[in-house]
């Protein structure tokens, strides 16, 4: 089973959506995981509609997300913004944060917030998840960084749509590029004059620009 973000704090959460609702409601902002009960999909969804928090599912267990750092919103806004640079005029669309992936792994059912997501894909229709990306980045932070490398990499990977998975860190500049056509071997980009290559976009993106401002 996948374990939380961050292990702090747990909670029993009932099946109902109502009374999910409430109790998310009282889950302060910088709270770090909440882990529950069985929670059934429709519940879950019900939820999150009305949650003033984000909250990942995995497999039937409801996790909240702690907020982020200026250097972690920094380093998103830079990407987006050179990604959308490079795809715009084109059939790939790039999210931030507030979008769920949705994919099935065996037999569970999974929602999680990357930090970006790009999804080239027509199917692509629903207006708050994305079924089909391309690439996926999540910039890591210390409480997440187990998580990131380990469960949702073996997560997002399961993924048939996916092409590359990006780690990119915030206390050093250093940027990990995973690609199905390599195996999903890890490839590690540093050092201040240093380009990453993003074969899913065709995208040269220089490390200087992803961490412009920090």
């Amino acid at each position: 089973m996948i374990q939380p973000r961050r292990a702090a704090v747990f909670a029993l959460l009932p099946a109902n959506p109502l009374v999910i609702h409430l109790l998310f409601g009282q889950i302060a902002a910088m709270q770090t995981a909440v882990k529950s009960d069985f929670v059934s999909v429709a519940d879950y969804l019900a939820a999150e509609e009305a949650s003033d928090i984000r909250h990942e599912y995995l497999g039937g267990l409801v996790y909240a997300m702690a907020g982020e750092t200026l250097t972690h919103n920094q380093i998103s806004q830079n990407l987006l913004f050179h990604i959308h640079q490079n795809i715009k005029g084109g059939p790939c669309r790039v999210f931030i944060s507030d979008i769920r992936v949705n994919f099935r792994l065996r037999d569970d059912e999974y929602y999680y917030y990357p930090d970006i997501v790009v999804t080239c894909d027509n199917r692509d229709t629903h207006p708050r998840f994305i079924r089909y990306p391309k690439l996926i980045i999540e910039v890591l932070s210390e409480s997440t960084e187990r998580v990131d490398r380990r469960e949702k990499f073996f997560a997002y990977t399961s993924i048939e749509s996916l092409e590359e998975y990006v780690l990119v860190a915030q206390s050093s500049r250093e940027v990990t590029v995973f690609q199905r056509a390599n195996g999903w071997r890890p490839e590690t980009f540093a050092g201040r004059e240093t380009t990453v290559t993003l074969n899913s976009l065709q995208l040269a993106l220089p490390l200087e620009a992803v961490y412009e401002g920090i």
